[in-house]
């Protein structure tokens, strides 16, 4: 009798992640705890345009820096296109829905600052077959990047 293999767990997760940080850490940390792989979905350059977003370090960069890391197996960016739209977080345009689809995880493991009244990923996830699970990384938002980014503002401008 053939040796039946054990479907591996792929656990997906997404985000800006500009610049990185302790929390974000934490994320990719307890996120591959719940499964065989971590792959994360970066969202791209044109994504943090349309969010209205300053970028601190281009995408390439940050792909570098978390494809480093241990907790890491996989990243890819995603696939979001430059627009003149008003950013809505809860929207599929603004979403990795497409990126989900093409995946297919198991598992979308969102940070301590989600839920799934503010993910628009949720009727993909359902339709894919995908458990969403919240507050992975030890839970609340201990960092922001925004946070970071207002504190040396501050502290440059005076």
């Amino acid at each position: 009798m053939p040796k039946q293999t054990k479907k591996k767990i792929v656990v997906a997760t997404s985000g800006g992640f500009d610049p990185i940080h302790v929390g974000h850490i934490r994320l990719f940390q307890e996120a591959r705890k719940l499964g065989d792989e971590l792959v994360v979905i970066l969202n791209n350059d044109n994504w943090f345009r349309i969010k209205g977003r300053h970028l601190f370090m281009p995408e390439q960069e940050r792909k570098e820096i978390i494809e480093a890391l241990r907790s890491v197996d996989r990243v890819i960016l995603s696939k979001h296109k430059p627009s003149k739209k008003v950013f809505d977080r809860t929207t599929k345009e603004y979403s990795v829905c497409q990126e989900l689809e093409e995946l297919k995880p198991d598992i979308f493991a969102n940070g301590g600052d989600r839920s799934k009244n503010d993910v628009p990923e949720v009727e993909t996830c359902k339709k894919i077959g995908c458990k969403l699970v919240f507050n992975v990384g030890q839970g609340g938002k201990v960092q922001s990047s925004s946070w970071l980014l207002e504190k040396y503002l501050k502290k440059v401008n005076g």
